[in-house]
């Protein structure tokens, strides 16, 4: 048999590509263009090479075909053809279209020749990600565009040469404003690229909710803020865990044929999963509107545009997921996410968890270092998660971190946390803030977002605390002091005999509940800064 040639498409940048624009509209179309440069566009090179979509996954060593599509999705995808020149054809094809119809985007391809019959496909997909991919992202020189002549304009987003204005690419409703401004070949592609994400997105919650009433925004105005009550937008990160493990693990050992159809079922399975998870949040969203307000049980509030969601999902592959939403709802639809997203299943019969950084800035914050500071969130939470595997030896878990930010953030988390969350006494540091939390209770770790709700609804609806706001201010300033003394005065000075308690199986909440303060770490901050951005949902 004459050999194959295995091919691997990746992309880099592309939460730059993406989140680059302040402008929702560009987000979406950005976005759906990375989506089909992976996909879309790789079956319908396919299709060019005479490789129709019904049989692109047909078994390649048994068939006439010149081709087999191993997976597509997420940003990468996996393809085999049965020679190199087809490959390369293939690729100059797919490189061509993405030039022009996605200008931005940065694809990784890498080719690798193996037979069939003596090779182990497995370990010639690992070597070539390893020594190509990998290689081809850290050492790739970025591109440096002209950015044009004295006498040109510069695009608002990207700072790109100008050839054109917004207003001839975008379908404006009647209650928008026009907003005409220069953009680029990049932006402009984005921007066409809107109305069919929509449809795109639209189409895939169609069983959640009636299309004819309700509708994913275009513009963060429209996820919900109240006019001179709050103006805050939630930019909510999601991965899973040991994801790119797992994958190795699925394929390890396997012959080439069942490599191939374990790899695409295992594939297909995570990203029916991340897009599961979405969907049921969605759904809790259009069961909690009434009357065009979002009712919780600790609160509600009037969506600003009645039949717009105040919910979106951004990145929607695999296990990398990305959403917005109105900011009083970050909390709940992250907790909510990772929640549904553990009840899904995959091929490989192991449980799904995931970790969440929730970034709750102003609506009209740049969007772009909202972003990234989720991104960051997220990898706080998942650097949680290996210290507790480590030192309680437990298996993964689910895990969120948030920031509220009430104006602008300056700096990493770590140096913010450290300059406005550290307190130092006696020499010591105390930490106001607990987070990361793992999402579900469990004996060995009290910081829980079981735990820290249950506070929250005390914090609102108990008969110490209900009405009560400047009790639990007062509270707050103590806590900045740092020290447990300043808890126990508080407690006597209200007649308390505790703080309340968090669900906790350790015997440690009793001794927090009194103290305000365990090992350093404060139990109570948290709860209180985030009273005003968390409304449950649901059951």
């Amino acid at each position: 048999m004459s050999p194959f040639t295995i091919t691997v498409i990746d992309t880099t940048g592309k939460q730059n590509y993406i989140f680059s624009s302040n402008r929702l509209r560009e987000n979406i179309g950005a976005s759906r263009l990375l989506s089909k440069s992976t996909k879309e566009w790789v079956e319908d090179t396919l299709d060019t090479l005479k490789i129709p979509n019904g049989l692109q996954e047909e078994p390649i060593e048994t068939s006439e075909l010149n081709a087999e599509l191993i997976y597509a999705a997420g940003g990468n995808a996996l393809i085999i053809f049965k020679s190199h020149e087809l490959a390369i054809r293939f690729t100059k094809i797919l490189g061509r279209r993405v030039l022009e119809k996605a200008p931005g985007i940065n694809l990784l391809v890498a080719h690798a020749d193996f037979d069939w019959e003596n090779n182990d496909l497995y370990s010639v997909v690992e070597e070539l990600k390893r020594n190509q991919i990998d290689r081809q992202k850290y050492e790739r020189i970025p591109s440096a565009p002209l950015l044009g002549l004295g006498v040109n304009a510069s695009c608002n987003s990207t700072q790109l040469p100008a050839v054109d204005r917004s207003d001839q690419y975008i379908n404006y409703s009647d209650d928008e404003d026009i907003d005409s401004y220069l953009i680029s070949t990049e932006t402009k592609q984005k921007l066409k690229a809107v109305s069919e994400a929509n449809k795109h997105l639209q189409s895939i919650f169609a069983e959640v909710f009636d299309q004819n009433i309700y509708q994913f925004p275009y513009r963060t105005d429209h996820l919900g803020r109240s006019g001179g009550e709050s103006s805050y937008t939630a930019v909510v990160h999601a991965d899973g865990n040991g994801m790119g493990n797992r994958f190795k693990a699925h394929g390890m050992g396997r012959e080439n044929r069942d490599y191939i159809n374990a790899i695409r079922a295992f594939s297909k399975s995570v990203d029916r999963a991340g897009i599961n998870a979405l969907k049921a949040v969605a759904k809790l969203v259009i069961e909690s509107i009434e009357e065009g307000k979002i009712i919780g049980k600790l609160g509600e509030f009037k969506l600003k545009a009645q039949y717009n969601l105040p919910f979106r999902p951004l990145v929607y592959g695999g296990d990398d997921i990305t959403f917005i939403c109105e900011g009083r709802l970050g909390l709940e639809l992250a907790a909510l996410f990772l929640r549904e997203f553990e009840k899904q299943k995959v091929n490989d019969g192991k449980p799904l968890t995931a970790c969440a950084g929730v970034s709750v800035v102003k609506t009209h914050y740049p969007f772009a270092r909202a972003y990234q500071i989720s991104e960051d969130l997220c990898r706080e939470a998942k650097k949680f998660v290996k210290q507790s595997k480590k030192i309680y030896s437990v298996d993964d878990f689910s895990a969120l971190d948030w920031h509220l930010a009430a104006s602008g953030l300056i700096g990493s988390i770590s140096d913010i946390r450290q300059r406005e969350y550290q307190r130092i006494v006696d020499s010591k540091p105390y930490h106001l803030e607990m987070r990361p939390l793992r999402l579900n209770h469990h004996d060995t770790e009290w910081r829980t977002w079981d735990g820290i709700t249950q506070v929250i609804k005390e914090f609102k609806q108990g008969e110490d605390w209900k009405d009560r706001q400047n009790k639990v201010m007062a509270l707050r300033e103590i806590l900045r002091e740092g020290s447990d003394l300043g808890v126990q005065d508080f407690l006597k000075s209200y007649n308390l005999p505790t703080l309340p308690l968090f669900l906790d199986s350790s015997g440690q909440a009793k001794q927090l509940a009194e103290k305000g303060w365990l090992d350093g770490i404060c139990g109570y901050f948290d709860a209180i800064e985030a009273i005003e951005f968390y409304i449950s949902l649901g059951d």
